[in-house]
């Protein structure tokens, strides 16, 4: 607790910093002057833009690091935090809105976890930030939001129906997002039309607090699909990624690429080679490539199953070969 202060007391942070020292500008703020490492939580900030606080149903703050890009370290500020009862320092919290700041009592570390979320620097890069769970040591004196954020105490995985892209926004202006969507809504409308059912799959691993964003599940096959609106290498690269992260939590017989073309030959080699299956648009319809079933593939013995119409037998083949390829309209 700090000397003259109570929870509750509302103050400017100038005159803080003119009593206990610290850093006037960062969100937290260690002293050489007292034994105290101070912390400040701005509710307005971007999630994970550092400065946020918000109160978590386990009754705890949950407070992100300071660093505003690239992925955040345990250096200065949070590094404080980090160590503060090594350190013999108290840990004490301030929440600042536009007309002062509101001392919030003594915290201790209960414990951290990382999360994604947007660089302030530019927006369309995700970086890995820091969230601190603060213990209060006392009832808070004011009314915080709600953290943005939980962690998963086990694995979860939560089924939504599809919606239709093209229900969703008619306006959608053409774009590789609105390109992913349309091949998306013409694929699960062929599967369909042939009798599988479908929805959309999301994933929250355990001590995790973000779910992947959500792959379709055709739930008659039991295939786990990933929808890329290009077949670039990265495009595929990254596919495969998702895939073989979503696969460790469904028992899924076969793992699918969903492209709007067919990959070039050495792509294909890949997707075989890692025992992925892939689907894509020609001018007769869908076609579909099997992955390798020899031993060269790390599928192998995996037994990924025929999902096509009975009437269709499967096979396997090199990418530079018709073999392997089903085509249905």
């Amino acid at each position: 607790m700090l000397d003259g202060l109570t929870p509750g007391t509302h103050l400017p942070r100038r005159e803080i910093h003119q009593r206990f020292g610290g850093r006037p500008q960062s969100g937290i703020s260690p002293s050489s002057r007292a034994r105290v490492v101070m912390f400040f939580a701005v509710t307005d900030s971007p999630v994970g833009a550092g400065f946020f606080g918000g109160l978590g149903d386990d009754g705890y703050l949950h407070y992100f690091g300071e660093g505003q890009s690239g992925d955040q370290q345990f250096t200065q500020g949070n590094k404080a935090v980090l160590n503060h009862q090594q350190d013999g320092r108290s840990l004490e919290g301030f929440v600042s809105g536009p007309t002062g700041t509101t001392y919030l009592g003594e915290f201790i570390l209960a414990d951290y976890y990382r999360v994604d979320a947007p660089d302030p620097t530019n927006p369309h890069l995700q970086r890995q930030v820091i969230v601190f769970r603060l213990k209060p040591l006392g009832d808070l004196p004011v009314s915080l939001p709600m953290a943005p954020y939980a962690l998963a105490q086990a694995p979860r995985i939560e089924a939504a129906p599809l919606i239709p892209h093209t229900e969703r926004n008619q306006n959608l202006r053409r774009s590789s997002r609105a390109e992913k969507n349309e091949l998306a809504d013409r694929y699960t409308q062929h599967l369909q039309r042939i009798g599988h059912k479908t929805s959309m799959l999301s994933f929250l691993p355990s001590e995790e607090a973000q779910p992947f964003s959500p792959s379709l599940w055709d739930d008659t096959a039991r295939e786990l699909v990933e929808i890329k609106a290009q077949v670039t290498r990265d495009q595929i690269r990254s596919a495969i990624g998702s895939l073989l992260d979503c696969a460790r939590f469904v028992d899924a017989a076969a793992l699918v690429l969903l492209v709007p073309t067919r990959p070039r030959p050495d792509l294909l080699a890949l997707l075989k080679h890692t025992g992925i299956t892939v689907v894509y648009e020609d001018d007769n319809g869908w076609v579909r490539e099997e992955p390798a079933t020899d031993n060269t593939s790390p599928a192998a013995g995996a037994g990924p199953v025929s999902t096509a119409p009975a009437s269709l037998a499967l096979g396997t083949g090199d990418s530079d070969s018709d073999e392997g390829i089903t085509s249905w309209p």
